[in-house]
């Protein structure tokens, strides 16, 4: 069990790397000296922000760090975020209400599973691809098909370098594609570069890159919250996906069933996802009517619980303006450096250098200046 006010290994991880990437100068000085700095469509989407709307509670206390979910015909599927509690390392079937009604243990223990997605015949993916440190030599999936006792492992292997990532998408194959976590807005996509088995590891390619317009939503994490990418949907139509960050839902439309040509080349309409606790979790209602989330409770006030919330699916034409960052597909040796992933497009490179710069410069006068001072003591 947790105890009050204590951080899990996994929590510290996630605090240290909204740090560490503060300070490779993630956002440009511009955005941190004000942080209301954003483009006229999407101050005017913050603005309109509304909460969702409560569906139902999860009151299991197995159910902390929830990280991914799916809506399927009688209730939801979810999964916590690497738990150190055996207890917790589980598939989670929930019905309507939120009380769980069955789970499924894992044959071995599980590194890091961030997300879920589910394929048309039923089958659940386990998205086992988180990598706070970015030091995993492979990264898997699990896959639960219908009526089977206990989901199969399937390694996998980047082509570059590792990733951290929490969001996982099925294409119109039944193929998972992995989105990159990112930092500030630009993100990867990575999928089998063939098919998967469950005795070798498999290695991936490299598809291209997202650039996701910039907002203003309010979220625990600021502006840093906007940039990442936490979690991801399809549509039980197959023709839109939704990928995530702590602030926001992007939605994009895939009208001839190729989601990787949606993502990189499409404009997203944003649905404000405000001041949700920890959001990493994000699915489609069965209708597609709606979009589903729900957030971490763990390190909330004492007595909070985890709570499904519904948002109005966008329905209507593109609202936010084109990105002017690069969104063609990228070949798999030409994926950026790690710098670049977090650091976003090209065209941020000069503010985020100049970002590092002041900020390396401010740490450094802080540490001259208590140097100073403890040794007038």
């Amino acid at each position: 069990m947790r105890g009050r006010g204590r951080l899990t290994w996994g929590r510290r991880a996630r605090a240290g790397a909204v740090v560490t990437a503060l300070l490779a100068g993630v956002v440009p000085p511009a955005v941190v000296l004000v942080p209301g700095a954003a483009t006229a469509g999407a101050a005017a989407a913050g603005a309109a922000a509304a909460a969702g709307t409560p569906v139902c509670q999860v009151r299991d206390d197995r159910l902390r760090e929830i990280s991914g979910m799916v809506a399927t015909d009688d209730g939801y599927v979810v999964i916590n975020d690497g738990a150190d509690d055996e207890a917790r390392r589980r598939i989670f079937f929930l019905d309507q209400r939120c009380a769980v009604v069955r789970t499924v243990s894992f044959p071995s223990r599980p590194r890091d599973t961030e997300d879920l997605a589910i394929g048309r015949d039923g089958t659940v993916w386990v998205a086992d691809i988180g990598d706070n440190d970015r030091s995993r030599p492979t990264v898997g999936v699990w896959r639960l098909a219908p009526g089977a006792k206990q989901p199969v492992l399937h390694r996998m292997t980047y082509p570059d370098r590792p990733h951290d990532a929490e969001a996982l998408l099925l294409d119109a194959s039944g193929r998972p594609l992995i989105v990159t976590k990112g930092g500030s807005g630009t993100v990867f996509l990575y999928a089998p570069a063939t098919a998967l088995r469950s005795d070798a590891t498999t290695p991936l390619t490299a598809l291209g890159q997202v650039t996701v317009p910039s907002t203003t939503t309010s979220n625990p994490f600021s502006f840093l919250g906007r940039g990442v990418i936490t979690g991801a949907a399809s549509a039980p139509d197959g023709r839109r996906v939704v990928l995530r960050s702590y602030a926001d839902a992007f939605e994009y439309d895939v009208p001839d069933g190729d989601v990787v040509r949606a993502l990189t080349t499409g404009t997203p309409r944003i649905t404000p996802l405000p001041d949700e606790p920890q959001g990493e979790s994000i699915t489609y209602s069965r209708d597609g009517r709606s979009l589903l989330t729900v957030s971490e409770s763990a390190g909330q006030p004492a007595g909070t619980r985890s709570t499904i919330l519904r948002y109005p699916a966008t329905a209507s034409a593109a609202t936010a303006a084109p990105s002017t960052e690069s969104v063609d597909p990228v070949s798999p040796t030409a994926v950026r450096p790690a710098a670049g992933e977090i650091g976003g497009g090209a065209g941020r490179t000069w503010p985020l250098a100049l970002g590092a710069g002041t900020l390396l410069i401010l740490l450094g006068l802080a540490g001259v200046l208590w140097w100073r001072h403890t040794a007038r003591r």
